[in-house]
């Protein structure tokens, strides 16, 4: 996985640029994977359930833009299974709205190195950001102990 930026209008950006709301770019998660190994509807669940696909522009703590919630799929097969994963997840009727964009790759830019494995590089820091944000408590009351 590399953290980075997707679906924004300004090129090379960075972390502050970003963060400010100024390029239109999503903080992201690149994720590469080995479809032999795990299929995309197995990345789609379980990225559906760590996230709050119920707010707009805002993940936890975080607010704006660049906060949104999206999938940004690279072929049309992960199209289909992006699309129909939300269908699904509105059928279900478990959430009134869903606010989570699906949407075509764009350029990813890899965020600056301090940012990559952040949550490695500073677990205190980052455990008492994801406690103070209620992320955890949040996901679970959306998505129970699955």
């Amino acid at each position: 996985m590399e953290s980075g930026y997707i679906g924004g209008s300004t090129a090379n950006p960075t972390y502050k640029q970003v963060s400010a709301g100024l390029t239109g770019h999503a903080e992201a998660v690149r994720v590469r994977y080995d479809p032999r190994r795990v299929d995309y509807q197995k990345l789609l669940d379980y990225f559906w359930r760590h996230i709050d696909p119920t707010v707009k522009d805002r993940q936890f703590c975080d607010i704006g833009s660049q906060y949104r919630s999206a999938v940004f799929y690279q072929n049309d097969a992960e199209k289909k299974l992006a699309q129909d994963s939300l269908q699904a997840l509105e059928k279900s009727g478990r959430f009134a709205r869903i606010h989570t964009e699906i949407a075509a790759a764009t350029m990813f830019y890899p965020a600056e190195d301090y940012h990559q494995d952040y949550y490695k590089k500073n677990p205190v820091r980052y455990q008492i950001y994801r406690a103070s944000c209620g992320r955890d408590a949040r996901v679970k009351s959306l998505w129970g102990d699955r």
